[in-house]
């Protein structure tokens, strides 16, 4: 409880004048209120209080409800927000009913004025599933208003023990399951026995094997026209080689006339003139 000194100013005919001071460590800012009475000076400590700790609720949390993706033998994590919606300094608690089952990351701090901090739960790996996923657990994020400069290592557990004059703020969220690997919806049948689902894959079949027919009847004619010049190419080649094959024959035999004349080339000329044979010979050969 906050408590107050009471100095009396002054008394007059009409009533009783008192001033309030700030202990240490109170929410109450360091102003003066001038009242007739006590009982006026209750009433506004008590609606001071009251837009401290429950105006709008002191945090705003995300989502409602904790999704985790359920896989045998596998840890699945999910986050949540606490957002601050007051000017003041909150500190939070978060529990859950299976404490071995859950690790909770960071199970309890300090949530400044108009900020947030995010929370993440990781369910540990399991070996068995629940009955059709359905999960029985639960969370608790308890909230209260705290003084300004507060830090995690101020936060006790007596701060959230629910005495008089003391609102303690509680946020429960159920735990639900979503298959990791959830199976792809099947279709319903159409009236025909067949599902629309079969029909549009028909229909796309059948539109790809058009198009590569197209695409095929529009290459055929420039892959002919290919194939013709580069066997056009080749028989002229081929044509080539065999007259340059006749020319040198036709001077091998008249260089073996003028030997047998007693006349002759040298030797050289006629090696060059035999190795272009074989030359030409092997290309004739390979075409």
């Amino acid at each position: 409880m906050i408590g107050f000194d009471v100095a009396i100013a002054n008394r007059t005919s009409t009533g009783v004048s008192s001033r309030f001071r700030r202990r240490q460590g109170s929410p109450i800012p360091d102003r003066e209120f001038e009242i007739c009475n006590g009982v006026e000076a209750a009433d506004r400590r008590r609606r001071y209080q009251s837009v401290i700790m429950i105006s709008g609720g002191l945090l705003k949390i995300y989502p409602s409800e904790l999704k985790l993706p359920f896989e045998m033998k596998k840890q699945s994590s999910c986050s949540m927000q606490l957002t601050n919606k007051t000017d003041h300094y909150v500190a939070y608690k978060v529990k859950t009913t299976s404490p071995k089952k859950y690790s909770v990351r960071p199970n309890m701090g300090i949530v400044q004025p108009r900020s947030s901090v995010s929370i993440t739960v990781t369910m540990q790996a399991q070996k068995e599933a629940p009955p059709d996923l359905q999960s029985k657990d639960k969370f608790l994020i308890q909230s209260v208003a705290a003084d300004e400069g507060t830090t995690t290592k101020d936060i006790t557990t007596e701060m959230f023990n629910k005495v008089p004059g003391k609102v303690v703020e509680e946020f429960k969220l159920r735990v639900i399951y979503i298959p990791a690997n959830p199976p792809s919806p099947v279709p319903e049948e159409s009236e025909e026995g067949g599902s629309p689902h079969s029909f549009m894959l028909d229909n796309e079949v059948q539109s790809s094997t058009l198009l590569d027919a197209a695409s095929r009847s529009l290459e055929e004619p420039s892959r002919e026209h290919e194939v013709e010049s580069l066997a056009q190419k080749l028989t002229e080649e081929k044509k080539y080689a065999l007259q340059q094959n006749q020319k040198l024959q036709q001077e091998l035999e008249l260089i073996r006339k003028q030997q047998s004349r007693g006349g002759g080339f040298s030797v050289s000329f006629v090696a060059v003139v035999a190795f272009l044979g074989i030359i030409i010979g092997y290309l004739i050969k390979n075409t």
